[in-house]
């Protein structure tokens, strides 16, 4: 095949395309889909210019009677419900990417009238175009079936402008004619239409802040249960793990030990199912469910967080000032998370005694965890701030306050402070 002969098979292929592509037929579909919704208003108008043109009919009751057809015909398309539809229409068979409405908001004026003059348009347009398919798709069909001899006495003596049932070669061009341009017209109306979407349909610019402050609440949300399942249960299978190694160790010598070491596994499994069953309760709660929800822990068990931590053989020297129980729920919770964490690192990664300094004041909690460091080989985990330090930060930052952890010479420090009370 000769370059100049491919060249021109080539441009045929793109010339005739977009008749044949899968997307054309599909923005078809959804053009005819508008020629569809609008027979309902078809039909009204027919309806009411046969009123009109009736004699004998009251004039006054009839025009009210407009009025109301026309007040009812104009809601729908300024309704959200049919806005979301034509999204969902327009993201199926257009195959534009656009977002849904945003739950709970309420689209402003600019946005309404937006997506009624899509959808009047929408409506337009698909009406033609199904009169153009009952009207000239026959037609086409009648001139290009006589070709064959099909159908040569339904044309007759029927004159179409300068042609007639004789110029049965130029009635079949012309049939092919009106058939591609035709698909060519889909075509082009369904491109149109893609353009168009997002500029009509698109969210309003209240609407995308609306959508990014959903998700970022979404992701909030999900990075609280991180954090939970990240400390709670972090810290039970921290002591449960050392507890188990221990008993190993001094499994044939002391009996009495590994006895006591299986009942802080135990203690530590039981709390672990406590806390994941807290979460899952939060998870149950986005769903409308609230049931099944373990209380979550405070500063109010903070003995019982550090006995656990004693039991796994971690000495904790736990100094108080101030009493938890004046604390505000959202501090106490976050504080006990925090003291959790700090624990948790020290049995992991450091060794004690580890001192533990709670101070409630009159503005703010203040929490401080000093504990040594390990050698070398072991400290690169603690003091690289993993995903503990982060959820300790998130939480800190979550109430406005302020974190400092790091080495202090042989030294582990975290300094917390959860302020809860505006200063004077």
């Amino acid at each position: 095949m000769t370059p100049r002969a491919l060249a021109g098979r080539v441009a045929w292929r793109r010339a005739l395309a977009p008749l044949v592509a899968v997307s054309t037929w599909r923005r078809g579909v959804f053009l005819l889909l508008g020629g569809v919704l609008v027979l309902p208003y078809v039909l009204l108008a027919v309806a009411f210019a046969q009123v009109f043109t009736a004699p004998g009919v009251p004039w006054p009751l009839a025009l009210v009677l407009l009025a109301v057809a026309v007040l009812i015909a104009g809601v729908p398309p300024l309704l959200d419900g049919s806005r979301a539809l034509e999204i969902a229409a327009a993201r199926a068979l257009l195959g534009v990417d656009l977002p849904d409405p945003t739950p709970g908001h309420r689209a402003d004026r600019e946005t309404r009238l937006r997506a009624a003059l899509w959808i009047v348009t929408h409506l337009a347009v698909g009406g033609l175009l199904v009169f153009a398919l009952l009207s000239a798709v026959p037609m086409a069909l009648a001139f290009i079936a006589q070709q064959f001899g099909i159908g040569v006495e339904a044309l007759g003596e029927e004159r179409f402008g300068p042609l007639d049932a004789e110029d049965t070669g130029w009635l079949t061009l012309t049939g092919v004619v009106l058939l591609a341009g035709l698909g060519y017209a889909v075509a082009g109306l369904g491109a149109l239409a893609v353009s168009m979407a997002p500029v009509l349909l698109g969210p309003a610019q209240a609407e995308r802040i609306a959508a990014l402050e959903a998700r970022a609440a979404r992701l909030a949300e999900r990075n609280q249960l991180a954090r939970e399942l990240h400390d709670s249960v972090g810290h039970a299978l921290t002591v449960a793990t050392l507890q188990a190694g221990a008993a190993r160790a001094v499994l044939d010598s002391d009996p009495e030990f590994v006895r006591r070491a299986l009942g802080a596994i135990e203690e530590a499994g039981r709390t672990a199912m406590d806390e994941l069953d807290h979460v899952l309760g939060l998870l149950r709660e986005r769903d409308g469910d609230r049931t099944g929800r373990a209380p979550q822990r405070t500063l109010a068990d903070l003995d019982r967080l550090v006995a656990d931590t004693r039991a796994a053989g971690l000495t904790v020297d736990a100094r108080r000032a101030g009493d938890p129980a004046t604390l505000p729920a959202a501090v106490s919770r976050e504080g006990y998370r925090i003291v959790q964490e700090g624990l948790t690192n020290a049995a992991r990664y450091g060794r004690g005694p580890v001192l533990l300094r709670l101070d409630v004041g009159p503005e703010a909690l203040e929490l401080e965890l000093v504990n040594e460091l390990v050698p070398a080989p072991r400290r690169p985990h603690h003091t690289g701030g993993g995903r503990g330090l982060d959820g300790m930060r998130e939480r800190v930052l979550l109430l406005g306050g302020r974190l400092t952890a790091g080495a202090d010479g042989d030294r582990w420090r975290i300094r917390a402070r959860l302020p809860y009370r505006e200063a004077p």
